[in-house]
């Protein structure tokens, strides 16, 4: 597109918006107009020219807050311009004019401004707050500072024109202003309300109508006070249906219509003294404005908040359902509530089946009880949980997934539930399963070679040496003709092949103690103490007790392997020159402490870094189903524990409890 045509478009735009302003201007001037001159009509004759409800600034403010902005500093003027050419015919004096007009100026821009101002420009009376501050500005502080300016133009009784003049702008801002913003706004909401919606109101405000026009213009005095009740259903239909619009339509209609009766004479408001009668008929409509509209704007609130919350939990169940993760939320009674579209697609079974505890079936028979258990343990701490399970798929096949969940909490921090998603982790579990497989038959097969090394040392080599040995003895004793340093340097040798065959045999133990195999796990943790002590002048007090004679070689090797390597960690790190192990059985298992008042360390950053010593005893153990523990801070030393299950049917356990230490 180029320059010239979009001048031109911005041209017609231009023109466009000059023929609405202009029109709307001309519009404003008309229905200002007659708001006068309606307002006018009203006047109840006293010598102060009292009325019970003047129209005229709320109509203006109505209109200017439907209209854009930028068309306010025209249409302000054009409605007081309408204002003015009512006072002029109707015999009004210059100077009263002036006065009466600047203290409209003042009321319509208080209340303009101070709306916008305090609405942020979004004139909507859908809440208590928003109408609050409306009302502030338009019923208290507009018709308060414009008729301490009003008031001027009278030399009689300006307490009672002041207070008259307060209550009948602040009655219109109460009933008209708010009916002509209500019905703007649903006819300019997206997408409108139905036909049948209007008609709807149309037909109560009819009936209304016709019903003020028996109780407040037909000429019978004797009418009981008890009926004006008989309005009390169709104001709170207007209310409950149609809002703030409605009330204030409503409203509008018992005003008008009770005041043309009290004008006349009729209806119930026909007391002798005019000025009480204005008085207590803008009593009347004050008192059945305000709870109605108040009650208008509650239902609109509610209204508005119901909206947002579903809207809100479409948004949700969109993103819920789009989400390639099975989601699910509960209640506070632990109950599950939704369930996303992933999650029933992935179970194959319809929500009605998966809610309350129905999804709990499709869970592995093995998995259930370990599942609801940290579940509900969670759900009291009200704390959030992570855990793997086998859930049945649509086909029949068990997957595993980690299911994370946590507390939900509403606005105000009540407890409202949980929420959880869930991702199908199989294949890491089968990786997983397959790299721990791995790691025990490593584990299997080092312990095999340690033992198979172990052996050969012990064995063959240590035997070997053991000869050279005794055949280095025997030659020194067959060769009575060596000199004295030959037979010093064959002594020499002797030892040297005595030291070689005693670290042979310590070596081939640190591999695979052979007592361990011949005497069991306490003869083996009890040499192992007391080689300890001997060459590390450590302190070693061991103590078992209710230990199983046989125990599994397995479970066994772990401990021992567990206890060797604890005893080195101390040696190397603890810089303390005591330690104690302690062994016990339990019936269906076997408990393991190692316990040293050391130095201590950062578990946390021990962890981190992955010592091999932690990792091997982490996978010894979850090899054979135990448990590890370790308890260690700086300067406070270290206590690490570890509990092993016993498979069923091991042997008695022994009688007797012991306990030794190892002294260096």
């Amino acid at each position: 597109m180029d320059t010239s045509q979009t001048d031109r478009l911005g041209v017609l735009a231009d023109q466009r918006f000059s023929w609405r302003v202009a029109g709307r201007t001309l519009l404003t001037v008309a229905v200002c107009y007659l708001a006068a001159r309606l307002g006018g009509i009203l006047i109840i004759n006293t010598p102060q020219k009292l009325w019970p409800l003047w129209p005229g600034c709320a109509v203006l403010v109505a209109i200017v807050l439907i209209s854009p902005r930028k068309s306010w500093p025209i249409l302000i003027p054009a409605g007081l311009a309408g204002f003015v050419l009512y006072d002029f015919p109707a015999g009004v004096p210059l100077h009263l004019v002036s006065i009466l007009l600047l203290a409209d100026i003042v009321e319509v821009s208080l209340a303009v401004w101070g709306i916008d101002y305090l609405l942020n420009g979004a004139v909507r009376l859908d809440s208590l707050k928003s109408f609050g501050k409306y009302a502030l500005v338009t019923v208290i502080l507009g018709p308060f500072v414009s008729s301490l300016v009003g008031i001027q133009a009278l030399n009689v009784n300006r307490w009672m024109s002041w207070w008259n003049n307060v209550l009948s702008d602040g009655l219109a801002f109460l009933t008209i202003a708010p009916a002509i913003l209500g019905w703007a706004s649903h006819f300019r909401s997206k997408p409108r309300a139905s036909r049948v919606y209007y008609l709807e109101a149309l037909a109560v405000m009819t009936g209304l109508f016709f019903l003020s026009l028996r109780m407040f213009v037909v000429d019978n005095r004797n009418v009981s006070p008890a009926l004006l009740y008989s309005l009390v259903p169709f104001m709170l239909w207007s209310a409950i249906r149609f809002g703030s619009a409605g009330a204030g339509t409503a409203a509008s209609i018992v005003s008008l219509v009770s005041i043309w009766g009290a004008i006349h004479g009729r209806g119930p408001f026909t007391e002798a003294d005019p000025i009480d009668r204005v008085l207590t008929l803008q009593l009347f409509l004050l008192f059945t404005a305000v709870p109605f509209m108040t009650l208008a704007v509650l239902v609109e609130e509610r209204k508005r908040q119901a909206t947002a919350v579903r809207e809100s939990e479409e948004r949700f169940r969109l993103l819920a359902d789009s989400s390639p993760t099975l989601i699910w939320m509960s209640g506070i009674d632990r109950m599950c509530n939704f369930f996303n579209r992933g999650w029933l697609d992935f179970t194959g079974r319809s929500l009605l089946q998966e809610l309350g505890d129905g999804w709990v079936s499709g869970v592995h028979s093995d998995d259930r009880a370990r599942c609801l258990a940290t579940y509900g343990a969670a759900f009291d701490q009200r704390t959030a949980f992570e855990m793997e399970y086998r859930l049945r798929r649509h086909d029949g096949e068990y997957r595993w997934i980690v299911d994370l969940g946590v507390p939900r909490f509403g606005s105000n921090g009540v407890f409202c539930g949980y929420i959880g998603s869930c991702v199908d982790i199989t294949e890491r579990k089968l990786s997983e399963i397959s790299l721990h497989e791995l790691t025990g038959r490593l584990m299997r097969a080092q312990e095999e070679e340690r033992a198979h090394i172990a052996r050969e040392l012990h064995d063959d080599i240590s035997q070997r040496m053991a000869f050279l040995q005794i055949g280095l003895e025997q030659f020194e004793q067959k060769m009575p003709v060596l000199g004295l340093s030959d037979r010093k340097e064959l002594r020499n040798l002797t030892e040297v092949a005595s030291e070689i065959s005693s670290d042979l045999h310590s070596i081939s133990h640190q591999l695979h103690p052979s007592r361990l195999d011949l005497q069991g796990l306490v003869a083996a943790t009890a040499s192992l103490c007391r080689e300890m002590s001997h060459q590390h002048d450590l302190q070693i007090e061991f103590i078992h007790r209710d230990v199983p004679g046989e125990i599994p070689t397995d479970i066994a090797i772990c401990l021992f392997r567990i206890v060797q390597e604890a005893l080195r960690n101390v040696v190397r790190h603890s810089n303390t020159s005591n330690a104690e192990v302690e062994l016990m059985g339990h019936g269906d298992s076997v408990g393991l402490c190692i316990s040293d008042s050391g130095t201590g360390f950062d578990l946390e950053g021990v962890k981190q870094k992955g010592g091999l010593g932690l990792v091997s005893m982490t996978e010894r153990l979850r090899l054979i189903g135990g448990d590890l523990s370790i308890a260690s801070r700086p300067s406070r030393g270290t206590q690490l524990r570890v509990r092993v299950p016993l498979p069923k049917g091991s042997p008695d356990l022994t009688s007797e409890s012991k306990h030794f230490k190892a002294n260096a």
